[in-house]
């Protein structure tokens, strides 16, 4: 099977996310979070909210609800929410993307 990843991103530190079939790889800095996920099954993510995030899909499909708007995202698709905005994901098996989280405690590192 191809690795959606090359091996300088597959290199980092996984991060810790409770989600089935998600692997994800963790970019830290001191005032942000670089995530890139990979789901290898169909997941949804419910409501919730947090600091700002900045996503772009590299594979797959992601429907996202911010705010009560729904709108379906595939490959080469950007978004962006807002802080505090709630939103929610249904997430199609073999999505990857980049994500940029402007909080730098947002996931921890998988022990």
């Amino acid at each position: 099977m191809k690795e959606v990843f090359p091996e300088a991103i597959s290199k980092l530190p996984e991060a810790d996310i409770p989600i089935p079939g998600l692997t994800a790889y963790l970019s830290q800095d001191k005032n942000h979070q670089i995530v890139f996920m990979h789901f290898s099954e169909d997941a949804e993510v419910p409501p919730h909210s947090h600091d700002a995030q900045w996503g772009i899909v590299l594979e797959g499909k992601i429907t996202l609800t911010i705010e009560d708007n729904e709108q379906v995202y595939t490959k080469g698709d950007r978004f962006y929410i807002l802080k505090g905005e709630t939103h929610s994901a249904k997430i199609s098996a073999g999505y990857a993307s980049m994500e940029f989280f402007a909080d730098k405690d947002r996931y921890k590192i998988k022990n």
